[in-house]
């Protein structure tokens, strides 16, 4: 049969103590149907007061890009906690009714070799939410 597995975040805590977390740096990409800047740049902004691990966003009118480091025990847990993200904070931080179009989950390791020799996502500077 298949194992029963708890799902943990930063946000969220969880988890036996003698479980390994892993840090992973996550990408998620949504778009739809075009929204006013001004509503999506507040909308991210409280997703990011609501998920105070959002390193940074990109937005324009019919598309956007969260980039955050998400605590979990391997890529499955990180990936499953950072597709529930955007649907999970919709209601809340009043974001716009797009879909998920892209997820990137990394490890740390993997992350800082991708910089390192030039490839990747540059680190999130400056931090915050800013247009393409």
């Amino acid at each position: 049969m298949g194992e029963t597995r708890t799902l943990t975040s930063v946000a969220g805590g969880g988890g036996d103590a003698e479980e390994v977390s892993r840090l992973w740096h996550i990408t998620l990409s949504v778009s739809g149907a075009e929204a006013p800047l001004a509503e999506v740049r507040r909308a991210l902004e409280q997703l990011a007061h609501d998920h105070p691990f959002l390193l940074t966003s990109r937005y324009a009118r019919d598309h956007a890009e969260i980039r955050y480091w998400e605590e979990a025990r391997d890529l499955h847990d990180a990936a499953a906690v950072a597709l529930r993200l955007w649907g999970e904070h919709r209601s809340t931080a009043r974001l716009p009714p797009w879909e998920i179009v892209g997820l990137e989950v990394i490890d740390r390791e993997t992350y800082h070799q991708r910089i390192s020799e030039g490839y990747g996502p540059l680190p999130a500077t400056p931090v915050g939410v800013h247009p393409f």
